[in-house]
């Protein structure tokens, strides 16, 4: 089967053919049917630090992976030929750094990884809740703890951030967001956000009970600092940058909570599958060939993408 490879940083995606892969106890064979495209496919290329956490070289890509279960291994209860289920990215290997990923035509994962797809949901948006769907819900239901009534901001409405701004929105929040882009403004309108700027540094002095940053952009950081209320908190999960800017006087008068999140757990992958399923999230979702990750890959690398890229396969 074909798969896109990295070889290794600042090498370029590489299309190989690799062979289909058996599973061993414990584990099952997918049929990829889709898998979503991310920013941290742009790391893993480009910077140097990524190479730490992968594994093997070369490895195949993609860790947003949904599709069917066409062999069991040995020893696999629980799961059988024909389930639709999504791959936890931060299961017992991470798919693309411990094994290789999605962007070939099968996945070899381990069975206490699988999320089953509830009836009626697309493997695109699947695929998507695996990862961006998971880390925003973990970023703001649980890490922000966002509750009915409080006063939240939500910094960055790509792929992650529009995920996160209307859990927010279906947790009873008053949501105020911040995005550049005028397309992203617009669709933040549509997800019931209170307010849209075009400046994080907008939202300076309004008092919010939390702030997720979703860019991590220099500057973000900081005005997120300054939009919180006194003993507010502020959750760092985007990485636009790998430094960010503070003043250290804001941080101490403001009393600021700063937690970092990163991830979830398969409660938050099923969570977001109930809201895709019945329609409460609705994600802006460009699907892709095969053929067309390398171009993907391109506009992640120069933020040309409103919203998700998805590899239909």
């Amino acid at each position: 089967m074909t798969a896109w490879q990295w070889t290794g940083t600042g090498n370029p995606l590489t299309e190989a053919t690799v062979p289909v892969p058996s599973p061993g106890p414990g584990e099952v064979l997918l049929r990829v049917r889709a898998a979503g495209m991310c920013h941290s496919d742009v790391g893993e290329l480009d910077e140097p630090s990524w190479a730490a956490n992968i594994h093997q070289c070369p490895i195949t890509l993609g860790h947003e992976i949904a599709g069917d279960v066409i062999v069991v291994g040995p020893g696999v209860t629980g799961v059988a030929v024909g389930d639709r289920c999504g791959v936890h990215p931060l299961g017992a290997t991470v798919p693309g750094y411990g094994r290789d990923g999605g962007y070939a035509a099968y996945h070899l994962a381990p069975a206490t990884d699988l999320v089953p797809l509830p009836d009626g949901l697309s493997y695109e948006l699947g695929a998507l809740g695996t990862d961006a769907g998971m880390t925003s819900h973990h970023g703001v239901a649980v890490v922000a703890g966002v509750r009915a009534g409080d006063r939240v901001g939500i910094i960055g409405l790509g792929g992650l951030g529009q995920v996160g701004a209307r859990i927010a929105v279906l947790l009873g929040a008053e949501v105020h967001a911040a995005d550049p882009s005028p397309a992203a403004r617009e669709l933040g309108e549509s997800l019931g956000v209170t307010r849209v700027v075009a400046d994080a540094a907008e939202l300076a002095g309004a008092g919010l009970d939390s702030v997720i940053d979703f860019a991590g952009f220099g500057s973000t950081a900081q005005a997120a600092v300054r939009a919180i209320r006194v003993g507010g908190t502020v959750v760092m999960i985007g990485m636009g940058a790998h430094t960010s800017e503070l003043v250290t006087a804001d941080v101490i008068h403001q009393k600021a909570v700063i937690r970092g999140s990163s991830g979830g757990t398969k409660s938050d992958i099923e969570a977001v599958y109930r809201y895709l399923a019945d329609g409460r999230i609705t994600p802006v979702v460009e699907r892709l060939t095969f053929d067309q990750v390398p171009e993907g890959i391109d506009r992640l690398r120069d933020g040309r993408v409103t919203g998700r890229l998805v590899v239909s396969m």
